[in-house]
């Protein structure tokens, strides 16, 4: 079907944000051939066919936005490496437009923002067409514990593209819809491995950055200290390219006050040779328990990442330690935020929706029990019954305490013991760890197991790293080039 929207001159399945810029500049491709070739795709694959079922809802003014990007290019020329390129948000971040923001829930199904959250702001301005929302686990996986990642109420299940494997979560629909090449890139939103998961289950490139660095201004909650959003893409160029265009100083986001990264073109630090460059250590003493699903470790395929790493100079570091990697965390901190944060959030919404509480949306969800309670909501019902959450002498223990064990004994500390530019992750099990920090991620794509299952590894630093990381992330990506597209046509 490339030929029908003009795409026969660029490799569509697979072309990166710089690709179609270039097409776009030369007149051999349109920015409303792009959006119709993507909504294309998402009827036949997503909303049909294999039934990926990534996409909540689409932006009914896609085209015509790109219509008028189109005519600003040739009028003026582009805003940005992003005028023109189509974007998925995940479904908790508001759009003041045709779409709702709901987190996937049945009771916000007809929640309309009054304003753009700031990350919109910052990309509308850049030139970016929102195409739609992306599917998520339902209120980012507060509902309920046996809640399967990628589900939601409004959005059913969402489900990898590369075979019945775990989807990851809560930002399912976002890492899935970029796997599956329904869009160019998307936002997800992290507060514990919610981009690193999917983006490691679907093959694709996730940044989880230093808290602060994006604006949560207009994101549905889930914690005060630990919530971001973050780019989700096919490569690193395009997850760089969309870092930052999202970033910046917020004045309505205090998180934002110490950030320094407005206006930085990440792409100026993808560097073949990164590795040559990189003291990388590698954390191996990880229990079985900290994978959150069977099967997704690859020993060998894990070994043949870090082999890689010495192949091209990087000084790597085995067996280093993090003496509080295995730590028992407490999570009263992140219940507490989560019952003060989203109830703040409730209390805020127009009159006219029905629930304004924790607890008028746990009644609501009872009173329609087979639309809204597939999996029950014993999570949501715990975290309502707390009572003056910011007093509480565990939140204020643990707010203090989880920083100097994740800093300080943590990711620090390993950085500073062994000299480290960047800590090497199997998989994401040192989400948990860097989001208790507000430390950076990156996720990338490491090969496929024997039974097609992807695999990644993320690369992990300290406080406002996202150059290195995207440097040392970039040149092993160049050098393995393990991404593919997943078949959807089998």
């Amino acid at each position: 079907m490339e030929h029908i929207f003009g795409l026969e001159k660029i490799n569509s399945e697979e072309a990166t944000i710089l690709e179609l810029q270039d097409a776009m500049y030369k007149g051999e491709v349109t920015s409303r051939d792009l959006v119709m070739y993507y909504m294309y795709r998402i009827a036949t694959f997503d909303q049909s066919g294999p039934m990926i079922n990534s996409i909540m809802e689409m932006n009914p003014d896609a085209i015509f936005i790109a219509e008028a990007l189109d005519q600003e290019r040739k009028l003026v020329g582009a805003r940005s490496p992003l005028h023109g390129i189509p974007v998925l948000l995940k479904g908790n971040i508001e759009t003041k437009d045709k779409m709702h923001t709901s987190a996937g829930a049945i009771a916000l199904e007809n929640h309309i923002s009054a304003k753009d959250a700031f990350l919109v702001q910052k990309l509308r301005k850049a030139g970016a067409i929102i195409l739609g929302k992306a599917n998520m686990t339902e209120w980012a996986n507060g509902m309920s514990t046996s809640m399967w990642a990628g589900y939601s109420s409004t959005g059913g299940q969402t489900k990898n593209p590369y075979g019945d494997y775990f989807p990851g979560g809560s930002s399912t629909g976002s890492a899935a819809s970029v796997a599956a090449n329904f869009t160019t890139v998307a936002v997800g939103t992290e507060t514990s491995a919610s981009i690193l998961s999917p983006s490691v289950q679907n093959a694709v490139v996730g940044i989880k950055p230093t808290v602060g660095l994006i604006s949560r201004s207009g994101i549905i909650p889930w914690t005060y200290s630990q919530d971001t959003a973050g780019p989700m893409a096919r490569t690193v160029t395009d997850a760089a390219i969309l870092l930052g265009v999202l970033t910046g100083k917020d004045e309505s986001d205090p998180a934002t006050w110490k950030n320094e990264c407005s206006n930085v073109d990440y792409t100026a630090f993808l560097d073949k040779d990164g590795l040559s460059k990189a003291t990388i250590g590698i954390f191996r003493n990880i229990p079985p328990e900290k994978y959150r699903d069977i099967g997704e470790y690859d020993e060998k395929l894990f070994n043949d990442a870090v082999a890689i790493l010495k192949d091209y100079g990087a000084n790597v570091i085995e067996e280093i330690e993090i003496p509080s990697f295995n730590r028992a965390w407490e999570y009263n901190k992140m219940n507490i935020e989560f019952k003060h944060s989203v109830e703040h959030y409730l209390q805020s919404l127009p009159a006219h929706l029905p629930i304004h509480t924790l607890h008028e949306l746990i009644e609501w969800n009872e009173q329609n029990t087979e639309k809204a309670l597939k999996y029950g909501q014993d999570a949501l019902k715990y975290r309502s019954q707390l009572e003056n959450p910011l007093k509480s002498q565990k939140y204020i223990l643990e707010s203090i305490t989880d920083l100097y064990y994740s800093q300080n004994m943590g990711i620090d500390h390993a950085l500073e013991k062994y000299g480290l530019d960047t800590i090497l992750f199997p998989s994401y099990v040192g989400a948990d760890i860097c989001a208790k920090a507000g430390y950076p991620s990156i996720a990338v794509p490491a090969g496929f197991q024997d039974n097609g299952r992807a695999f990644g590894i993320t690369f992990a630093g300290t406080a406002f790293s996202e150059p290195t990381l995207i440097r040392i992330a970039f040149a092993f990506e160049q050098k393995t080039k393990h991404r593919r597209m997943p078949d959807l046509k089998n």
